[in-house]
């Protein structure tokens, strides 16, 4: 029997956000391997875009990975998660500013919303429709990478690599975390 007809549940929305490398999507698969193991139905999207470690699977820095359905835009999920009792939502940062009102209405019909994303850019501004999601959101985790320069906890994802396109998928290649500190050093020129 589907998990709603014999656990009713109420709808709510649980963000998952902090700086790349800070275990987001590790976090994300984890909850939902848990509403698996809870007999629940699952269905996990992703932005087509993302194509980093995977055309279909959502796969964290670690190497875990959960099958997931990439999409387009976000009113896509709203046609593919009608049978769900838990919905997961990768790298959210990288959608449409729809995806509000999408997790709103899944939400509102009982389901539960699991979204990971970053919550600031490279330069250190609100990223996306993240900040909103955070708002409207039940549960906020925030969590954290290491500082690769001091071992703090990092504050930014700081891009190594010129360009100032807000969008550039990239690893460890492309990034590192920074706490508030190392990062306003470097901004100032200040050598580490």
């Amino acid at each position: 029997m589907p998990y709603n007809e014999t656990f009713p549940h109420r709808g709510r929305i649980e963000v998952v956000c902090g700086s790349m490398f800070s275990g987001k999507t590790e976090e994300l698969i984890r909850r939902i391997n848990r509403a698996r193991i809870a007999r629940q139905r699952v269905e996990i999207f992703k932005p087509a875009i993302d194509t980093r470690y995977s055309e279909a699977d959502v796969v964290s820095h670690d190497g875990g990975t959960i099958v997931s359905t990439p999409v387009e835009n976000s009113q896509a999920i709203l046609l593919l998660a009608s049978e769900a009792d838990v919905v997961g939502i990768d790298e959210a940062q990288f959608f449409d500013s729809g995806i509000v009102a999408v997790c709103n209405e899944l939400a509102d019909t009982g389901k539960r919303i699991i979204v990971a994303g970053l919550d600031m850019d490279f330069k250190g501004n609100p990223f996306g429709p993240m900040p909103a999601l955070c708002a409207i959101a039940e549960d906020v985790t925030k969590v954290h990478a290491i500082c690769v320069r001091c071992g703090d906890l990092a504050y930014i994802s700081h891009r190594i690599v010129g360009g100032d396109k807000q969008v550039l998928l990239g690893e460890h290649q492309e990034y590192e975390p920074l706490c508030r500190n190392c990062y306003r050093k470097i901004l100032s020129g200040e050598v580490l």
